[in-house]
């Protein structure tokens, strides 16, 4: 032992004063720095062993492993329910635009039919107009020939006529009359 002891300390020498120069003697310095690391060591390691460390890292990391699971399936569910609201949302949405498509459909035929009836009746009644205003003009016509056809007539027997002939045209009529009698 004296031997080892011997080879520690003529490996190493004591530094002068005034000069820093690396110290190789291990048990001239390092054993007071040991025992102090040491000494801390157990103060304020009591009851702490690697093995319980590292179980309570294994627990922890465990622990922050199912929470994790759990907040995985929580977030699954809430997929699922917004996947099943999203289907019922696109159902609806079809739905509404596939009612939507039809109510537009049958405002477009009963639009259609309500312009359709009112051209009837637009043409009724303009069939009507025409045809009153053709009667209208007819009898115009009519009295515009009958009036004209008088006056010719009026003038054609006031040319024609003249007293002995007037009588005699009075005396046959009167004839004529009292034998309807």
């Amino acid at each position: 032992m004296k031997n080892i002891t011997d080879s520690f300390v003529s490996v190493g020498h004591w530094p002068s004063v005034g000069s820093f120069e690396f110290n190789t003697d291990i048990l001239a310095t390092n054993l007071i720095n040991l025992s102090v690391v040491l000494g801390v060591l157990i103060f304020f390691g009591k009851g702490v062993c690697a093995s319980c460390v590292f179980q309570k890292r294994k627990q922890k990391i465990l622990s922050t492993i199912r929470n994790s699971e759990e907040l995985r399936r929580g977030a699954i569910e809430q997929l699922e329910r917004a996947r099943a609201r999203l289907r019922k949302v696109e159902m609806e949405a079809d739905e509404y635009r596939t009612n939507g498509y039809s109510e537009i459909e049958r405002e477009k035929v009963n639009l259609i039919n309500a312009t359709l009836d009112s051209l009837k009746r637009l043409e009724n009644f303009k069939n009507e107009t025409i045809f009153f205003e053709q009667q209208r003009a007819i009898n115009q016509v009519r009295q515009q020939v009958f009036q004209q056809a008088l006056k010719r007539a009026l003038r054609t027997l006031n040319s024609c006529l003249n007293s002995e002939l007037h009588f005699r045209t009075i005396s046959d009529n009167i004839g004529i009359l009292g034998s309807v009698e």
